[in-house]
């Protein structure tokens, strides 16, 4: 029996949507700014479908992502179909001048696991990490803006 765990974090980017939305849908750059990410390949035979490697302090997983949902400009939802469980969605929204960067994961763990690490402790973790990588998802997208 598993236990979930969500968290959500945003940034604003002084970025327009269009630039930001180019960035982020591009799965396969995603190692450039999310720490924990080692790799993300998109599938040749179907492009709803990604094989993700997440690396961090010696462990290593992987998944099978399908995109459950996207509309251009404001939502990227996926959801794990093998591997590490885990689903969540990149929500954009357009403040004409810049743009507001939402992310939400939610992600499975035993419940032994859950019970021997305090939920919050971890969580604290994961926040500050996905919050960091926001961070440097901002500063991505500055540098690509001056280019």
């Amino acid at each position: 029996m598993s236990d979930w765990l969500e968290h959500s974090v945003q940034v604003e980017v002084e970025v327009p949507i269009d630039l930001v939305w180019s960035l982020w849908s591009d799965l396969e750059q995603m190692p450039r700014w999310m720490k924990w990410i080692d790799s993300v390949n998109i599938l040749e035979d179907n492009p709803e479908l990604s094989r993700w490697k997440l690396a961090s302090g010696g462990l290593e997983f992987s998944w099978l992502s399908r995109i459950t949902k996207l509309v251009p400009h404001q939502i990227i939802q996926w959801e794990s179909v093998d591997g590490l469980p885990n689903r969540g969605a990149i929500r954009f929204y357009d403040r004409k001048n810049s743009s507001i960067v939402k992310l939400t994961v939610a992600y499975a763990i035993p419940g032994f696991l859950g019970k021997l690490m305090d939920n919050l402790f971890l969580g604290r973790i994961v926040e500050s990490t996905i919050q960091a990588d926001l961070e440097r998802f901002k500063n991505y997208a500055l540098e690509a803006k001056a280019r």
